[in-house]
């Protein structure tokens, strides 16, 4: 560690490391500075952001058309288009992803393209075969949320006759769920039992999706409804008039009506409820939408040539409100826990999925987040180390005047870092990745103090040299060994020193470099001294007692020189401490915050499901459902405890202190300040 570089500076001295450290550890100075940066980096981590969000709401890829993300070969098998994963990568934005399903031949495209802001692009095809394989994808700005990317994904066709093998419809629906924030399933006429049935695909999600079931025996549909996309049922060519018992309903209520369950135990009731119950459970928010037929048979053939004056106005209405509900109510797509995904983790998770199913398995969303989490945090702790090299090389210049000039400089790029990461990490447990980052930030810090020390010294030894050289020619032509010569030379000494330490940018190894060289003097002096013989043995004796009081008081500014630079570097390991706390703290409340947000919104579906199910007389499911709201509340009070703080701030204050030595004993008081 660069602390005990010092202390091989100060070997012979009284003074080492060790002993240094207790004597400065409380000093009421460095609070202040502490202080005063602690503002100081707050401007400095505003600043940053701002710079961030606006190269992020430069950051999207604007496609002119789709392109396909998941290609379907003949065989039925699944893979990942490279071209829209190099797309992907280069969307640092949050992403709103929008999947369409359906039966084939429905329209589905149609309504894609709507939301692009186009008239064209997905295929729509004018006869009875399915036109879109595999899944399709087309990037475009959102229009209502600056910095995200509105990700379009229309999906193949599902039940079309031509496939043969039906079982990838299960794995293009499952992706759709995965990948999506609203998740919209096409359907042609109107809500039927048939039409509930067609999407069986929902009760098989269990069959092709892997999670890990909360502690207390949590209900596999919670743990399904954190994660799930917003549910979308838009019903195209709907003839019939949204009334019910003599009332006019809502498209919403139509829907809510079709999904209502029937009492009894028998199994065609058991199959009748089954497509329900999941829908009921997996998606706790749920839309609907009726649209009219668009125009006449002829006129549906070339639809996308067709402006909305062509097209029945009530059915041009129907869209319009359909697109502003996409635009407005489609949450950021996120991970399960709460992470938000961007267009390069999207494109991540599709290969990861595709990987998964690819080799047999079936998807688990523990397991892709933390792989997930493994790639980013690496490439997190890269990203911020090297934002902090780029900094330090452009904002430093050697040598620095003092220790604090460039300790400000790399508290400030420090804290930028430690921003930088702490965006983009997600998952990171026992906070391994921040730890590696605060470890190599100590040691690059460490490398660029040892280049400041040498080029301090390099800078000295340069001025010595060219401000003694007079003196040099002086003593070589023996000058002083004449009668006077001592009082000669010591004037001429003095004005070099006063030359030297009236010179700036000589750095932090000003007194130490002085004292190197002046003691090395000390022979020539007093040869200098014994041949003078203008001065008696008394006055010899003085001019000895003179120079030995003028080599102690070198010898402890240069200690006291080394002594500032220590304890500022002790300053900086427990600065760097604390603000990586500060920021680490404040990121896992709203991490927090989040996952509070998300049991609670699984909560307040599953007391109005409750609330069905007790007004329609289902007493036993209510009752059994009351478990499943006692075990969720307890997971949601679990993520607002302080507890994992403490253990965070615990293991973070053990480990860090194996390299960051100076915070040894401090880190307690630290974070109590905190």
């Amino acid at each position: 560690m660069y602390l005990f570089i010092y202390n091989l500076n100060l070997k012979n001295k009284v003074f080492t490391v060790t002993r240094l450290a207790p004597q400065y550890r409380e000093r009421s100075t460095a609070v202040k500075s502490r202080a005063a940066f602690g503002s100081h980096s707050s401007d400095i981590l505003n600043t940053l952001q701002k710079k961030q969000e606006a190269a992020m709401a430069s950051n999207t890829v604007a496609m002119p058309a789709p392109v396909c993300l998941i290609e379907n070969s003949s065989t039925g098998q699944l893979h990942v288009n490279q071209q829209a994963l190099e797309i992907l990568s280069q969307i640092d934005q949050p992403v709103v992803v929008v999947a369409i399903v359906g039966l084939y031949r429905t329209g589905k495209s149609y309504l894609m393209n709507k939301l692009a802001g186009k008239r064209s692009g997905f295929s729509l095809g004018a006869t009875i075969q399915s036109h879109t394989k595999g899944i399709w994808m087309w990037c475009v700005p959102h229009p209502c949320k600056p910095g995200h990317t509105l990700v379009l994904l229309d999906t193949e066709g599902l039940g079309d006759v031509e496939k043969g093998d039906q079982k990838n419809d299960n794995w293009i629906f499952t992706l759709a769920v995965l990948l999506s924030s609203t998740l919209v399933y096409n359907s042609m006429g109107t809500i039927t039992d048939n039409s509930v049935q067609n999407l069986h695909y929902v009760t098989e999600l269990t069959e092709h999706l892997e999670v890990k079931a909360g502690d207390g025996n949590l209900d596999i549909s919670s743990e399904f409804a954190r994660f799930f996309p917003s549910f979308v049922w838009t019903v195209r060519d709907f003839s019939l008039d949204l009334i019910m018992d003599g009332k006019s309903i809502t498209a919403d209520e139509y829907l809510n009506n079709s999904l209502k369950l029937k009492k009894g135990l028998s199994k065609s009731t058991q199959t009748y409820n089954l497509p329900r119950e999941c829908i009921r459970n997996y998606f706790p928010s749920r839309k609907c939408f009726v649209f009219r037929r668009p125009t006449s048979e002829d006129k549906m053939r070339r639809i996308e040539e067709l402006s909305d004056s062509d097209l029945e106005p009530v059915f041009v209405e129907q869209t319009k409100n359909f697109c502003a509900h996409i635009f407005n109510n489609t949450e950021t797509k996120t991970m399960k826990g709460g992470f938000t995904v961007t267009g390069r983790l999207l494109g991540r998770l599709v290969e990861t999925y595709l990987d998964t199913i690819a080799s047999g398995k079936v998807p688990s969303l523990d397991n892709a987040v933390l792989a997930l989490s493994q790639i980013e945090n690496s490439a997190a702790v890269q990203s911020a180390l090297t934002h902090y090299k780029e900094q330090m090389k452009e904002r430093v210049s050697f040598p620095s005047h003092t220790q604090k000039e460039l300790s400000d400089v790399h508290g400030q790029c420090e804290a930028a870092a430690v921003h930088i990461f702490l965006e983009r990490c997600f998952k990171d447990e026992n906070q391994r990745y921040q730890l590696e980052l605060m470890k190599c930030l100590q040691e690059e810090y460490e490398s660029i103090c040892r280049k400041n020390e040498k080029e301090s010294e390099k800078s000295c030894k340069a001025l010595i040299a060219s401000l003694f050289r007079n003196v040099e020619d002086r003593l070589s032509s023996g000058f002083y060994m004449e009668i006077g010569g001592y009082k000669r030379y010591k004037s001429d000494q003095e004005h070099f020193i006063r030359q030297y330490k009236d010179t700036p940018g000589k750095g932090i190894q000003a007194d130490a470099v002085l004292k190197e060289f002046l003691n090395g003097k000390e022979t020539m002096g007093n040869m200098i001294l014994a041949a003078d013989e203008s001065l008696s043995e008394q006055q010899k004796r003085i001019e000895e007692d003179q120079a030995r009081r003028d080599a102690m008081e070198r010898e402890r500014r240069a200690i006291q020189e080394n002594q500032k630079v220590l304890q500022q570097l002790l300053d900086d390991q427990e600065r760097s401490y604390k603000q990586n706390m500060e920021q680490l703290l404040r990121k896992m409340k709203e991490d927090q915050k989040t996952a509070s947000e998300e049991y609670d919104r699984v909560l307040q579906a599953k007391l109005r499901e409750q609330k069905y199910l007790l007004e329609s007389g289902f007493d036993e499911n209510a009752k059994k459902l009351e478990n499943e709201i006692r075990i969720l509340n307890q997971k949601k009070e679990e993520t607002q405890s302080q507890s994992n703080l403490s253990r965070v701030v615990e293991t973070v204050g053990n480990v860090a202190s194996l390299f960051l030595p100076g915070i040894a004993g401090r880190a307690l008081g630290v974070v109590t300040s905190l």
